[in-house]
């Protein structure tokens, strides 16, 4: 076992492999949004390799799949799967990010 084992890198604590509450995570999302499109996100040295999953208005959620499961996400997901060092972020993903900053910043100023 290694050092960054101990904190939970990959999921299981073997490199490359998927959490099934995650992978259970990323079906329910897909399931229940809108235009899913996945973009694969490489392996840092802080993470594995994860998955970041948008929908159409730009609501997105991330979650560490691990290589192997990053293979089986296309399939599995039955959604477009983009390798994000090519094609990078979507821009309706920074957009939602946007709204949602400036409304809990109205929240903050009303409360």
């Amino acid at each position: 076992m290694g050092f960054l084992d101990l904190f939970g890198r990959g999921g299981t604590g073997r490199q490359g492999d998927a959490d099934p509450a995650d992978l259970a995570h990323l079906v329910a999302w897909t399931r229940n949004h809108y235009g899913v499109e996945a973009f694969v996100e490489p392996r840092t040295t802080v993470t594995d390799v994860t998955v970041l999953l948008v929908a159409h208005d730009g609501e997105w959620t991330r979650r560490v799949v691990g290589e192997r499961g990053a293979h089986r996400l296309s399939a599995t997901l039955n959604i477009p799967v983009y390798d994000v060092r090519r094609v990078g972020y979507p821009q309706r993903m920074r957009d939602f990010d946007a709204r949602r900053r400036i409304l809990e910043r109205r929240m903050a100023e009303s409360a």
